[in-house]
């Protein structure tokens, strides 16, 4: 999950975070910023490995790793910062001795906001760079495309964004939240708040598309009413002037945002413009995180609504040292955000596994997984060895004027993973 930030549209803001140089013929990523220790290499420089055999090499004081992250294109807002976290983890982890004892060879590509670049990439990551593992994706049509390139090849991906579910591959690990850790506690919350009646808006694409399937069944069995549902192209540039004129018509207690992208940007402007306001119509979004406030304007989004699993404003050691350290490496004025943490956390349980099971192997990190755990910024998480998934605790925060989101609401206890929604009766039947 799956979902990123601040004057989203902007040049300027792009150059805020831009960290990487990439080379004429995007093939090759090295990182500038940060004093990153890690390295880069270029396709070919193994002998390229057919479908399904490995060609990672363990051999030598190194092993390869890939990063796989929209640096172009409308995502790069979002998952820039996600690669950031990444790199910082890599650093930590060499500096720490590496995984088992071998020092970590990071190899970045450019998922350019395309699906079939990102199937394109992973397969040159798995099959001519030999990576051991890959981290990344952001939207769930860039996981669907990469999904059979990690299965046909029995390679390993760590996904760290919330999504919709209805999903688990034994070749993916899921780090970010599935529906009953993020979407379904922010519906509960609604309810409890007395909404009764949701407008629900999203991208054109599978996440959002598939979340307002699950949002529409729970709806019916919770006697909430929809009041409408609308798309927009995942692209820059949507005009929502016809959209938020129905949404103020439609006298919903409350908007379910499932946008993606720098799209939020001319949302949340336009919801201003017409005069609706959270003291009045609250807008709850699933993938507006700290990164995002700034870009889209903290004056459009105070007092809004956000359900995630992870907050910079926790106040927890771990989580301290965590923004701590960020803060450090990358400058005083960033933030961090839920994608952000669990991409960090996603290595580190990558680290775990194969130092339990002392292998890198694909097989040997399968059958170790289950049970491994992490104390990470949001809180102590462990693997299910059986979806392959983490169970997390929910969150539903509100847009504070400082810019920094704070938590409202917060699940009694981590919450285990149920990706295929098997115990809610209202959701069978939905795939």
């Amino acid at each position: 999950m799956k979902h990123t930030r601040r004057n989203i549209t902007s040049a300027g803001l792009l150059g805020l975070t831009a960290v990487l140089v990439l080379t004429a013929c995007g093939s090759k990523i090295t990182p500038q910023a940060g004093g990153s220790t890690t390295t880069s290499s270029s396709a070919g420089s193994a002998t390229p490995a057919a479908a399904g055999a490995s060609c990672v090499d363990t051999s030598g004081d190194s092993v390869k790793i890939g990063f796989l992250n929209s640096l172009s294109g409308t995502m790069a807002i979002s998952e820039k910062t996600v690669q950031e976290s990444l790199m910082m983890a890599a650093d930590e982890i060499n500096a720490a001795g590496g995984v088992l004892g071998k020092q970590l060879e990071v190899v970045a590509e450019d998922g350019a906001s395309e699906p079939a670049t990102f199937a394109e990439k992973a397969t040159k990551l798995i099959q001519s760079d030999c990576v051991a593992a890959v981290f990344g994706g952001w939207t769930s049509s860039s996981r669907k495309a990469m999904l059979p390139v990690f299965e046909s090849n029995d390679a390993l991906l760590y996904y760290p964004v919330q999504y919709e579910g209805l999903e688990s591959s034994k070749n993916i690990f899921y780090t970010g939240a599935t529906t009953n850790q993020q979407i379904l506690p922010a519906l509960d919350y609604l309810k409890e708040q007395g909404v009764t009646s949701l407008f629900l808006v999203g991208s054109d694409y599978v996440f959002p598309q598939t979340a307002n399937k699950e949002i529409k069944a729970w709806a019916a069995a919770n006697g909430m009413e929809i009041k409408g549902e609308e798309y927009v192209p995942l692209a820059s540039g949507a005009d929502f002037s016809t959209i938020i004129t129905k949404v103020k018509d439609s006298g919903a207690g409350a908007v379910f945002n499932t946008l993606n992208g720098d799209a939020n940007v001319s949302f949340f402007k336009e919801y201003r413009n017409v005069g609706l306001a959270a003291d009045t119509m609250p807008v709850v979004s699933v993938s507006i995180a700290e990164e995002e406030v700034s870009g889209v304007g903290v004056e459009n989004l105070v007092g809004q609504l956000t359900a995630w699993n992870y907050y910079q404003t926790l106040d927890t050691p771990a989580n301290k040292k965590f923004v701590e350290d960020f803060k450090a490496k990358y400058g005083d004025d960033r933030v961090t955000s839920d994608p952000m943490e669990a991409a960090y956390t996603s290595m580190y349980l990558w680290k775990n596994t194969v130092e339990k099971g002392k292998s890198f192997a694909v097989a040997d990190i399968q059958a170790n997984a289950g049970g491994v755990s992490f104390e990470a910024p949001e809180g102590t998480v462990t693997i299910n060895g059986d979806n392959h998934h983490i169970a997390k605790t929910a969150l539903i925060g509100k847009v504070a004027e400082d810019g920094l989101i704070y938590t409202e609401w917060t699940s009694p206890a981590p919450i285990e993973p149920d990706p295929y929604l098997t115990t809610y009766p209202w959701a069978a039947g939905l795939s």
